[in-house]
């Protein structure tokens, strides 16, 4: 299907405006669009390079995003709908982080998007429900699904780990053998690979080289190695980030941690955005308006750069990697596994938006996450159930969802 780049824009600004509630949400939100609505990619196509982005790290909406874009309009198709997957949400939290820091907390906002949080729960359970139609085509996968959802949800394992041991379960399980990846992509693969490290990399040189004492270099080097080490997205990172930023960095008091959070659960855009509500705080403290704009900047490169080089240096591998049959098999089984890693998403997006109070209770290895039944928030659960009747009973659009769940949402907290 021939697709023009005015089409591949608006379509990649759509989504980049209503990619809500994180990875989850996002990956669902382009399955509707790039699969079921559009029929750009094929079911096959999707499935492949989402178990190919859940291997890399960083955000792997985002990075699936540029992919559907690179497969459609080549680099440029990929540029284009990587940055406007990000840019639109980047724009939201920059404004919200200088208001934050100009005024302190903000009540508004979270009213602005109680109702596009709850019909977000939904569009994440559809997504469990399609992705697991297609991905659970056998006993193992199930199987693996549901290791991976135990994994993750109660004993809290490492993502990669799980991933890890699926596309090794895969791998040894298939049946056949695949030839080995051809050889002449390789020249090209290592040109790609050094020219976005040097994209990367230069605007920090350039700060070096003109300011090198600047707050803005520390902010640089220490969101280019969280880049490097986000397997699994935002939700496996989020600890360690705010450890690094509270108690190492002094960036940000921790009630200012959380608070950055919850502006990135309630903006477009991956949930890791919330590293330039750090960034921006950060360049506030050392030098007000202007450098907070400049650190603001800086962390976005530095976080979302790599992204390019590793769908850009991959990408062409997809499709040889799924055409060969124990590599094949080992991207079934991770994508297998994602379906258990959505639902531990699914199920903790759910209780932190229905519920006002959350507990984690650990008992050994095992962790729980215990709702306080008395903090439920019966607005949230009726915009919940509205939406559910909207989205998956009357299979209404999805703009059209966000928007009567936004607008209920403000009308009954101006009731309540």
């Amino acid at each position: 299907m021939s697709v023009t780049f005015r089409e591949l824009f608006a379509t990649s600004l759509k989504i980049g405006l209503l990619s809500f509630g994180g990875p989850a949400g996002q990956i669902a939100l382009m399955h509707r669009v790039y699969v079921d609505e559009k029929q750009w990619l094929e079911e096959e196509d999707y499935l492949s390079a989402l178990s190919f982005c859940m291997l890399l790290p960083g955000p792997e909406a985002m990075q699936l995003a540029t992919y559907a874009g690179w497969r459609l309009k080549g680099v440029s198709g990929g540029l284009i709908a990587g940055l406007l997957f990000v840019l639109p949400g980047a724009a939201f939290m920059l404004a919200l982080a200088l208001l934050y820091a100009s005024f302190g907390a903000t009540g508004w906002a979270e009213a602005l998007f109680l109702g596009v949080k709850a019909a977000v729960v939904v569009i994440v359970i559809e997504a469990l429900l399609k992705v697991s139609k297609r991905a659970l085509k056998g006993r193992d996968h199930w199987l693996i699904a549901a290791l991976a959802f135990a994994g993750i949800f109660v004993l809290n394992l490492p993502f990669p780990m799980l991933i890890a041991l699926a596309a090794l379960w895969g791998f040894a399980t298939a049946k056949g053998q695949g030839a080995k990846v051809l050889q002449g992509a390789r020249p090209k693969t290592l040109t790609t690979v050094l020219a976005w490290l040097a994209i990367w990399w230069a605007p920090l040189a350039i700060i070096a080289l003109l300011a090198p004492g600047s707050v803005l270099i520390g902010i640089g080097l220490f969101f280019a190695k969280l880049a490097v080490v986000t397997f699994g997205g935002a939700y496996a990172v989020l600890a360690y980030m705010a450890q690094e930023v509270v108690t190492v960095q002094g960036w940000l008091q921790p009630n200012e941690m959380i608070d950055g959070l919850g502006l990135a659960e309630t903006t477009p855009g991956p949930l890791i955005l919330v590293t330039e509500f750090v960034g921006t705080l950060a360049g506030y403290g050392a030098g007000g308006i202007p450098l907070a704009i400049a650190a603001a900047l800086v962390t976005l490169w530095m976080t979302f750069a790599p992204c390019f080089l590793w769908i850009f240096a991959g990408a062409p591998y997809i499709e040889r990697i799924s055409a060969q049959p124990r590599l094949k098999n080992a991207l079934a089984a991770v994508t297998a596994a994602v379906v258990g890693v959505i639902l531990n998403l699914t199920i903790w997006f759910a209780l932190h938006v229905i519920f006002g109070e959350v507990s984690r209770n650990t008992l050994g290895p095992v962790t729980l996450w215990q709702p306080d039944f008395t903090s439920i928030n019966p607005l949230v659960l009726a915009l919940t159930l509205i939406s559910a009747l909207h989205l998956l009973v009357l299979k209404r659009s999805l703009f059209e969802g966000l928007l009567l769940a936004a607008l209920l949402g403000l009308l009954g907290q101006q009731l309540m």
